[in-house]
């Protein structure tokens, strides 16, 4: 099997001028941080969608080149967490903020601030890390729509920078890229020049899952299912990887929509999934998938911790 991704090596300190540090990306659920995070680094590792709430846990990625090392943090959208799996996240997306060097809050160019930006603004208001406003889906809008935004927003908060961007579309991503650099310190290489994550290859082979079920089953469900990884394991020659996957649904009305006719459903998660985790990790697959019924798992600590959604206790 291909080597996990994200072992951290110190280089130590680099020639002068090579600037490193930690960014962390918020915002409200599907505002597109997952995206943005994406095209900064130049590779697909967050899973996005079209559904809020689609980044439950804190994804760690690496971009690297001769001016330095940005490593993003995309957390979870900031919102009002409606059970034990809301508040994990929140709390996660919370957390992050003293952590790093800088922050990249992500709105859409609307015409006025709604709750989830004040609870955001109370939030930042809280810590001293240089905060950069990303404007973002500038496509979507007129060019007055977007400025109208920017001067709203500036009026509410001190940014150390405002930057305008299309994630969807890359758009203006190179020049947010070179503004961040300008933001952090020098200081050394965290990860080697290879790393793009410390995401284990179990975790994201369960995300590829889930995000392929998030996009192809109904809006009810998604928020409900979550994906565990039984089983993964190279085969003697090499030639193969076995992964052995669990997809957690609360219901057994929603088993019967996961599985679909004749299995037909289940089997195209598992075939657009198996795609993406060869493509991404270089080697072929095998995958198999199940379904169980876990009712509300997402209000029960031990259930929470199983899927890798809440912290281990110190040992």
């Amino acid at each position: 099997m291909a080597q996990e991704k994200g072992k951290q090596k110190r280089a130590g300190s680099r020639e002068k001028g090579f600037r490193s540090g930690f960014a962390a990306l918020i915002g409200r659920p599907n505002v597109g941080k997952s995206t943005l995070m994406n095209h900064l680094i130049k590779q697909k590792i967050a899973i996005t969608s079209n559904k809020p709430q689609t980044t439950r846990n804190r994804i760690q990625t690496v971009y690297t080149d001769e001016r330095g090392q940005i490593i993003f943090l995309d957390t979870p959208g900031i919102h009002k967490a409606k059970n034990k799996l809301g508040e994990y996240m929140v709390n996660v997306a919370e957390g992050t903020l003293s952590e790093v060097d800088v922050i990249l809050w992500l709105v859409e160019p609307g015409s006025y601030i709604g709750a989830g930006e004040e609870h955001i603004l109370e939030v930042l208001r809280r810590t001293e890390t240089p905060v950069v406003l990303v404007i973002n889906k500038i496509d979507t809008v007129e060019k007055a729509a977007v400025e109208k935004a920017e001067e709203m927003y500036r009026s509410r908060y001190p940014f150390a920078a405002v930057a305008k961007v299309s994630a969807l579309r890359s758009h203006n991503v190179d020049k947010l890229q070179s503004l961040l650099f300008s933001l952090l310190p020098e200081g050394p290489m965290y990860y080697d020049e290879e790393t793009v994550t410390d995401q284990p290859e179990r975790q994201i082979a369960a995300e590829i899952i889930r995000e392929k079920a998030l996009r192809l089953l109904d809006d009810e469900i998604p928020h409900g299912i979550a994906v565990a990884i039984e089983r993964m394991k190279e085969r003697p020659d090499g030639r193969l990887v076995d992964i052995d996957a669990t997809i957690i649904c609360e219901r057994d009305s929603h088993k019967g929509i996961i599985i679909g006719k004749q299995g037909a459903m289940l089997k195209r998660i598992g075939t657009e999934a198996r795609k993406e985790i060869e493509l991404l990790f270089e080697y072929h697959v095998n995958l198999k998938l199940w379904v169980k019924v876990k009712k509300d798992w997402r209000d029960s600590d031990f259930l929470l911790k199983n899927y890798g959604y809440a912290e281990q206790p110190e040992e």
